[in-house]
């Protein structure tokens, strides 16, 4: 399937300006783009909102499971994407059919039972835990020393973990994201952390989250339940910190956001559903396979193809977007939590909306004269195709005493 004319899947343009680089793909191929990822390895990216909708609405002919993927055999055992696609891992990501439906619904069951008012409580402790470390010294990075550390150490509560372990829990899944000579260890200790909780849970339940799955009928085994902690984990955190991130930056750069830094909370909503269409957390997906030849946006896609999902390209075609306004409205038909029976569960969604949104508005109530510490434009992303986030977000404020 490799063409002439694919695109690689890294460079510079998708850490300063992948806006552009979309617009470029989608003039020079179309809805749905070849590209190469690392390696030199073929894939078809898809960038039109309709394209992307009928894949993700379509889970018999664009399947979820990896082992269809043609191209297995070109794959070294030290590829980098390795561990983001997943090969024969028992977990709700490849699990298709009846089968996936049930997983979802015992993670979605087990989620929707948390309560939103002590989610709230939690959230909030936690905000404050680390706004108290940061205030006095008048300048922090809300990155590494805010957004990064707060939705694991909620999740962590939501789960059954004790307090204690949530820093512990914190640096190793931010060593497993980091992807550097720490994230084996990281994944390790985020495994068997995983696995013993789950043993705590099988001898004595509790009321939280691993008690609720582990109490589930459908008779999964503690791997599959401890493969499914780790996916829910890893894609609540990261995203979640990349949605305070993305969305304190918009609003402390943004005259239109400015009357939030005093006070005004209308608009923390605005500027969060903002970059979920304009600058969303989790820019691209890997992946569905085809499971026979079939023709997608033109293109003569061939059995076992990966496709992977352009969210951010979606959110912003336009063909569906005709007037390139911003959308700060109520407008949620974006694509930056999936689609189709893969999505993530709503559930997941509102956990990390009440996360994101009380981690923002601590902030803003702690430090209400806020402000970069560095020119806008300054501002460096993680120089990655898959998440979008800030390296650093530098900032100033008349230094408070913590609570």
């Amino acid at each position: 399937m490799t063409t002439p004319d694919a695109v690689p899947l890294d460079g510079p343009g998708f850490r300063t300006d992948p806006a552009r680089l979309y617009r470029e793909m989608r003039r020079d191929h179309g809805a749905v783009v070849p590209v190469l990822l690392d390696g030199g390895i073929p894939a078809w990216l898809v960038l039109g909102y309709r394209e992307l909708h009928q894949v993700t609405g379509d889970p018999v002919l664009f399947s979820r499971d990896s082992d269809l993927w043609n191209q297995w055999e070109n794959i070294p055992a030290d590829w980098p994407l390795r561990p983001m696609i997943g090969h024969r891992q028992p977990s709700i990501l490849y699990t298709v059919g009846e089968r996936h439906r049930q997983r979802a619904a015992m993670i979605g069951n087990a989620l929707e039972a948390v309560d939103p008012f002590d989610l709230r409580r939690h959230a909030e402790r936690f905000a404050d835990e680390l706004i108290d470390a940061l205030c006095a010294a008048g300048e922090a990075d809300l990155i590494a020393q805010y957004a990064m550390l707060l939705p694991v150490r909620v999740l962590a509560r939501l789960y059954g973990f004790p307090d204690e372990e949530g820093p512990g829990l914190v640096t190793a899944l931010n060593d497993m994201i980091d992807g550097r000579e720490r994230a084996l260890a990281g994944q390790s200790h985020l495994a068997g952390s995983m696995e013993r909780l789950i043993a705590e849970r099988r001898k004595e339940p509790a009321d939280d989250v691993v008690s609720r799955m582990l109490a589930d009928g459908s008779g999964f085994t503690d791997e599959e339940i401890a493969q499914d902690l780790m996916v829910m984990t890893a894609a609540g955190h990261q995203p979640t910190a990349d949605w305070i991130g993305n969305s304190l930056r918009l609003m402390l750069t943004d005259d239109r956001f400015a009357a939030s830094l005093f006070g005004g909370r209308h608009s923390v909503a605005e500027a969060m559903n903002e970059v979920l269409w304009e600058d969303t957390p989790t820019q691209n997906v890997a992946g569905r396979w085809a499971t026979r030849d079939t023709r997608l946006g033109g293109r003569s896609v061939r059995a076992g193809d990966m496709v992977l999902l352009g969210l951010q390209g979606a959110n912003s075609d336009p063909q569906v977007r005709t007037d390139a306004a911003a959308l700060t409205g109520g407008n949620s038909a974006h694509f930056s939590f999936g689609h189709g029976e893969h999505s993530c569960p709503f559930p997941a969604q509102e956990i990390a909306e009440v996360i994101a949104r009380t981690g923002i508005e601590v902030v803003l109530d702690r430090l209400p004269d806020i402000d970069l510490a560095v020119p806008a434009e300054s501002l460096a992303r993680r120089p990655s195709p898959w998440l979008r986030g800030l390296n650093r977000l530098p900032v100033r404020f008349t230094p408070v005493l913590a609570r």
